[in-house]
């Protein structure tokens, strides 16, 4: 198969499932001779166990949708902390951050009982599984996955079923052929962590779930309704229904309150749906393609054998496009097979997200990025609660973790998360470079100028006297020799905050505004840091602290400059990298200075080495991290070696869809981040507020491509729709909405806003383009 696999290999465990979606609802389609549910893998879940719609020896399609989260915990108002501002300041400007963090949760207590213990988010959860279970359960089993039309397919024995969530229609199409046996439809075999009430029924030509939730608090979903039209010979048995030869069975998860048009009037030809559908989908699979090596060559395969770069690029795009409909991706997509999903499934802000949605930017489908504004923009409100209760302050605060609401109720001591406060400025960015882009000037003065100046709003007003974060944090690292989180200056908050003013100037030349509120703003914020061991350092640290009379004072710690006495030596040994922001989006001039640039180049190769590690099995996002980082260096070797280590670590062979930690965790994070991670090494791009932009091709070419294609790239002002390279050639054709310049190697060319222009560069230095070893 060109585009997707083949596998003989069956399963129970829904983790290893074969994915299909349409962004609002998901199917996980999976079973076959596996034996009991759970042998196939970590966690059975699905439809085994009591009260599951099948068992050992069947085949089902566990069904979800993007808006199906449980309300399990109650929102509360965020604690005021605003007027403890100052005396958390003290403390940590005082040498004691752990105290600071402790007093957010003691005064949060006090508010409320329900911040005794860890508040999370209502997790994201299946709504039923869909199970038929065969009269005879034997034959060979094969499954397959079509990323260009999103049809998964399982043979089993004389039976052959087919899976699709149409776009169009908005529905699961599943068509059975040569099946005997019976169809039953209930939820997974799980008890939810709150009461549920289901009603099921069957009848002719229906399957019927019902589920009632039992809280009731302003914006919770009160239920759900799983509704199965069956087409074809099925009679009412043993609480389902008995089918015989072909069947198509039409299903979909209706949220309590939505009025969708019956499900009787979507025409019952499965052959139309998926042409339909086919064609939507398809066209956003195929906008983007890489190749690397010889065009005669077959794909290349990871170390230790198993799927290529090639192959993981195109399970990533067809993850996240299958998982992006009216809102973004969770860190499981659009897909559950439990009612305890790590982390509740929900939107992971501090990095995950970020991660997921990269892919798309990058890789020539830009409105698949339009769901995250979408979210956004329908909790303003929370975060405008967020600031006004947490630091008394104007403008938006995001929240680490949110799913059903965004109000910020997640933090703890340890985790200390209302001190992060780079949230709504990191996704100011998303929304910048959407307009750098597509060049939609009504999106950035519609959608993205409301949001930017919004978090910056929040830093007007947050900022010390002498232009400090704090509190600060660092995602979710600790300085080494130090005791918490807490900390003033982390070097994203600088980073983030840097960004997003140059970000408004640049907006406020293109809307003819006058930048010099935000200029003057900027100038305000602290520099980058040099650590003694020569990295960029995580945290810039408080040189010159205010004087707070009851903050016990301290030296600065051997690691540098400290936060009155908290040391901020750097700790190498973490999966985040988030003091790199500076370099993952469009390089901080900052970054000129060749010692900062060195400095820059330390850090990720220091943190690069812990990843080579046996103790790095976990998040695999960090890795697209450090390896954008160093993309934007021109680190070819380093950048390969981190999307290595994501081939290697972070996908199922069974599935091809990406974990979070080495095989374990099912999560689509780095299906967006890989694809970017390639697109990074590919082009790099920038757009100044005027004059032209700057397109640079190859700039991180490993060794290990010194032939290749790519198609569909997008960049800043415009997109690369075809590169091709050799050794001593390249030839592009780029396509301008901006005015850019295109370099390669020392070889530079001009395309014009409105054209599409084909370039060759040639007698390159081997450098740029490495010969083949002998």
């Amino acid at each position: 198969m060109e585009h997707g696999f083949v596998s003989r290999v069956a399963t129970a465990d829904w983790e290893r499932a074969l994915i299909t979606g349409n962004g609002r609802q998901g199917a996980l389609v999976y079973g076959g001779p596996c034996g009991p549910a759970g042998s196939g893998g970590q966690d059975g879940g699905g439809a085994g166990g009591p009260g599951g719609a099948g068992g050992p020896g069947d085949l089902r399609v566990t069904l979800s949708h993007e808006r199906l989260f449980l309300p399990v915990t109650e929102p509360l108002p965020p604690p005021y902390t605003a007027p403890v501002l100052p005396e958390l300041r003290a403390l940590l400007y005082g040498g004691r951050p752990r105290e600071a963090a402790g007093r957010v949760v003691a005064l949060a207590e006090e508010e409320h009982p329900g911040y005794a213990d860890t508040r999370w988010i209502d997790p994201l959860v299946p709504s039923a599984t869909l199970a038929f279970i065969p009269d005879s359960p034997a034959g060979d089993h094969l499954r397959s996955c079509d990323f260009a039309t999103g049809l998964v397919t399982q043979e089993w024995g004389g039976t052959r079923q087919e899976v699709f969530v149409s776009r169009p229609a908005d529905v699961v199409a599943i068509r059975f052929s040569g099946a005997r046996g019976l169809l039953r439809l209930a939820p997974i075999g799980e008890e939810p962590p709150v009461p549920v009430r289901f009603a099921s029924a069957a009848g002719a030509g229906r399957l019927v779930l019902d589920a009632e939730f039992s809280a009731r608090w302003p914006g919770a979903i009160e239920g759900y309704t799983v509704e199965c039209r069956v087409v074809g010979p099925a009679e009412p048995l043993s609480g389902g229904l008995a089918v015989s030869g072909d069947v198509l069975v039409l299903a979909r998860t209706v949220i309590r309150g939505d009025r969708p048009d019956p499900i009787e009037e979507l025409p019952a030809d499965f052959d139309l749906l998926l042409r339909e559908h086919a064609t939507v989908h398809g066209d956003l699979f195929a906008r983007s393609s890489v190749r690397l090596g010889r065009r005669a060559q077959a794909p290349q395969e990871r170390q230790g054998g198993g799927p290529g770069i090639e192959r993981l690029f195109q399970a990533g795009r067809y993850a996240v496009i299958s998982s992006s409909g009216g809102l973004p991706p969770t860190l499981q997509g659009v897909w559950s097979g439990t009612y305890d999903p790590p982390w509740c499934s929900g939107f992971t802000l501090d990095g995950n997200l970020a991660s997921a949605v990269a892919g798309p930017a990058a890789t020539g489908t830009p409105e698949l990025v339009l769901p995250v504004f979408d979210l956004l923009e329908s909790m303003m409100e929370d975060f405008r609660e967020n600031a006004r209760r947490l630091y008394g302050c104007r403008g938006i605060l995001v929240p680490a973790h949110m799913s059903a609401h965004g109000l910020h109720n997640h933090f703890g001591p340890v985790w200390c998360l209302t001190f992060w406060t780079a949230g709504a400025g990191w996704l100011a960015r998303l929304y910048h470079d959407h307009y750098a882009h597509t060049g939609d000037l009504a999106f950035l003065r519609e959608r993205a100028w409301p949001f930017m100046t919004e978090a910056a709003l929040f830093y007007e007003d947050f900022l010390t006297g002498n232009g400090d974060f704090a509190p600060s944090y660092s995602p979710e690292n600790t300085p080494s020799g130090g005791d918490s989180q807490a900390c003033v200056n982390a070097t994203m908050d600088v980073a983030v905050a840097r960004d997003l003013l140059r970000n408004l100037v640049h907006a406020c030349e293109r809307l003819g505004l006058d930048p010099a509120r935000w200029e003057r703003l900027l100038e305000r914020l602290p520099g980058y840091r040099i650590a003694p061991t020569g990295e960029l350092a995580e945290w810039v640290g408080a040189a010159d602290p205010p004087d707070f009379p009851d903050a016990p004072g301290g030296p600065a710690g051997a690691g540098g400059p400290a936060a009155g006495g908290i040391p901020v030596a750097d700790n190498h040994a973490h999966r985040h990298a988030s003091h790199l922001y500076p370099l993952w989006y469009e390089r901080d001039p900052a970054f000129d200075d060749p010692a900062l640039e060195a400095a820059a180049v330390l850090a990720v190769r220091r943190r690069l080495a812990w990843w080579r590690g046996a103790g790095s099995d976990e998040m695999a996002f960090g890795l697209v991290q450090l390896g954008l980082a160093a993309a934007a260096l021109g680190l070819a070797e380093e950048a390969h070696e981190a999307l290595t280590l994501l081939a290697a670590r972070y996908w199922r062979e069974e599935n091809l869809v990406s974990t979070h930690n080495r095989d374990a965790i099912f999560n689509v994070d780095v299906c967006g981040g890989l694809p970017a991670l390639v697109a990074a090494m590919l082009v790099r791009s920038s757009l100044p507020p005027s004059g032209y932009g700057r397109v640079d091709l190859l700039p991180a070419l490993p060794g290990a491509w010194p032939y290749g294609e790519a198609r569909g790239l997008s960049v800043r002002g415009g997109t690369v729709d075809r590169l091709t390279w050799e050794p001593g050639r390249v030839e592009a054709v780029v396509t301008a909405w901006a005015p850019l310049l295109v370099i390669c190697g020392p070889q530079r060319a001009r395309v014009l806003p409105g054209e599409t222009v084909p370039l060759t560069f040639v007698g390159l230095d081997v450098k740029l383009i490495p010969e083949l070893e002998a």
